[in-house]
């Protein structure tokens, strides 16, 4: 059974992305362990506001771990401790009563603070406005089986486009890398026969984006793949990096 517990929160505040910030610790009690880390936010925002100060700027969503949005640190580890969910799936009952919680924002050169704990997250936009989208003419619409896919290549492809590009993979890699990210958007069209004509632009030009963003290079710790809220494998960056050379080859 869920029960209230009394918790500090030790949050980030920063004004913008040029001010210097720093944590401001706040006391919660009674606190539902039932509730949900975002609420436990709201509970603390409407605690603020009482008092007549500034409420935590914050980013959220579906809170149904769709979207992505909901892009926090939390004790040392994007989206918190626990494993496979976003920060809005992630309960209270994760803490324990006199609990100290530390809450960032995400941590990467690629994500600049816009405020308190929201991040600007249009890197990930750009880079697949650089080449994560096929061209076809559709004409009128064909019928599914038309074009056989192996249910090996189909699978793989549907868990790569699990991946809701939060950033959790780039806040998590000590060089802030992104190739996690890269590699699942180039793996859902790379498996595909309708992603094999533009194949060669899309890898260059999606790894040219990463890496004009400042996002730095990966080292292969797979820190991104453990903190990752969909799991996504490590195993895509492999097929990134066999895609990338390949398209240098043919150049």
């Amino acid at each position: 059974m869920d029960k209230n517990i009394d918790i500090t929160v030790k949050v980030w505040r920063q004004r913008g992305p040029k001010e210097k910030g720093a944590f401001e610790a706040h006391q919660l009690k009674g606190v539902s362990q039932g509730s949900s880390f975002l609420e436990m936010l709201d509970i603390l925002n409407e605690q603020l506001i009482n008092e007549g100060k500034e409420p935590v700027f914050f980013d959220h969503d579906c809170r149904e771990g769709i979207c992505g949005m909901c892009s926090l640190y939390i004790n040392g580890h994007p989206h918190g401790p626990d494993s496979a969910v976003t920060t809005c799936q992630l309960h209270m009952r994760k803490f324990k009563d006199g609990e100290t919680i530390t809450v960032e924002p995400w941590r990467s050169a690629g994500f600049p603070v816009i405020r308190d704990l929201t991040v600007d997250r249009q890197a990930y936009d750009k880079i697949m406005q650089a080449g994560g989208f096929v061209s076809v003419n559709t004409g009128g619409i064909p019928d599914a089986n038309a074009i056989p896919i192996p249910k090996k290549n189909a699978d793989l492809a549907m868990d790569a486009a699990a991946c809701i590009g939060c950033g959790a993979c780039a806040a998590a890699c000590k060089n802030g890398s992104a190739m996690l990210f890269v590699s699942a958007k180039v793996s859902q069209l790379a498996l595909l026969p309708q992603g094999k004509v533009e194949a060669a632009r899309r890898a260059k030009a999606m790894v040219a984006k990463m890496d004009e963003l400042g996002f730095g290079n990966c080292t292969n710790t797979q820190a991104c793949e453990i903190e990752c809220p969909k799991e996504i494998s490590v195993t895509n960056i492999a097929r990134l990096n066999r895609e990338f050379l390949s398209a240098k080859l043919k150049d």
